[in-house]
């Protein structure tokens, strides 16, 4: 038996032509402060503070920044804005995990720090040709480290 699965169930319904309930209510909205602000206000002053208020409430009402819409994207970034933030990180480990490591580092740092001026000078010769030039002596150095690693 085969049995229809609902699809585009993320899509609001549409209750008046093509507007939602949320936009039917912020164009409703528009109105009702608009025709406030016209029984109030002079026409010059009703055009000045109504142009923006007009702006606003279409924005709220149609457009929607990363797919979500301009409500709740300003009350999200009101809520990260006064939330406390909170850091987390990872714990170092206990003092008994740290100490074989600091042991087995230091070996190793002993036997890295016999460089020779010949050994300096080839060191600089390959970095400062970016890796064309090079001499025989640094392959053998670079080898040797390699493997003790």
């Amino acid at each position: 038996m085969l049995i229809n699965v609902p699809q585009y169930t993320d899509v609001e319904d549409k209750v008046a032509g093509p507007l939602t309930m949320k936009q039917l209510g912020w164009v409703i909205g528009l109105g009702i402060i608009l025709l406030i602000l016209w029984n109030t206000l002079p026409a010059i002053v009703f055009f000045i503070i109504g142009t923006p208020v007009t702006l606003l409430f279409l924005a709220l009402a149609f457009y929607k920044p990363y797919g979500q819409p301009l409500g709740s994207f300003v009350i999200f970034g009101i809520m990260y804005y006064f939330r406390p933030k909170i850091y987390v990180w990872k714990r170092t480990p206990e003092k008994e995990q740290i100490a074989p490591m600091i042991v087995q580092k230091s070996n190793a740092s002993a036997t890295d720090k016999k460089i020779t001026s010949e050994t300096l000078k080839g060191l600089a010769l390959l970095l400062d040709s970016k890796g064309s030039q090079h001499s025989e002596n640094i392959d053998e150095i670079l080898k040797k480290h390699t493997l003790k690693k």
